[in-house]
């Protein structure tokens, strides 16, 4: 049985389960799968602001932004809502998470589709990991955070399909013209590296 629902405790004490290894790989292969499904499906990116069902909101399948990969990734592979946890531990801690937007309170509707928002919860739930410029440091799974050129956090998902040299694995994310694979874990500066299983 999936654990779902695991932040009773709040999340200071990191929830990062220890599950056995073939079950974190099996995790791992769920979550890349379902990364990979997005490429064809997700064909433009559009930021636009929507008013989002709760749980299991999305914009249509076809559009989205950066975190939406990885949002959609854990929904399809793991049964995980990232929508739902990260609404949930903002409700908790609201000054713990970034105030670059000017907001007051949550908005379940664009909170868990922010990468800096997405950057904490990830590391108060225990799944940060260091940076490192060695690609076989970043594991199938491993969800990684840029700084695009102008100041644009960026997010996308390690897979286990490996660059032309074999250096460092392909990255799912949206950067601009839909879900695509590419080689770009070092394209950009990297500014976090996250290891969330369930």
């Amino acid at each position: 049985m999936r654990r779902r629902h695991f932040l009773a405790g709040g999340l200071s004490s990191g929830l990062v389960l220890a599950l056995p290894a073939t079950a974190r790989a099996d995790a791992a292969q769920r979550l890349v799968a379902a990364a990979r499904r997005q490429v064809g499906v997700t064909l433009t990116y559009d930021p636009a602001y929507s008013r989002l069902d709760y749980p299991g909101g999305d914009v249509p399948r076809e559009r989205g932004v950066c975190t939406d990969v990885i949002v959609r990734a854990y929904r399809d592979g793991l049964a995980v809502d990232l929508q739902v946890l990260v609404h949930e531990d903002m409700r908790r801690a609201f000054s713990a998470y970034p105030a670059l937007w000017g907001l007051k309170r949550t908005d379940r509707n664009i909170d868990h589709r922010r990468v800096p928002n997405l950057q904490t919860f990830f590391k108060r739930a225990g799944a940060a990991l260091a940076v490192s410029e060695d690609g076989a440091d970043y594991r199938p799974g491993d969800i990684v955070s840029q700084m695009l050129p102008g100041n644009l956090p960026h997010i996308g998902i390690a897979t286990d399909e490996r660059s032309a040299d074999g250096a460092r694995p392909l990255l799912v994310h949206n950067i601009g013209a839909g879900a695509r694979l590419e080689d770009v874990l070092f394209a950009y500066p990297l500014t976090g590296h996250y290891r969330f299983r369930l």
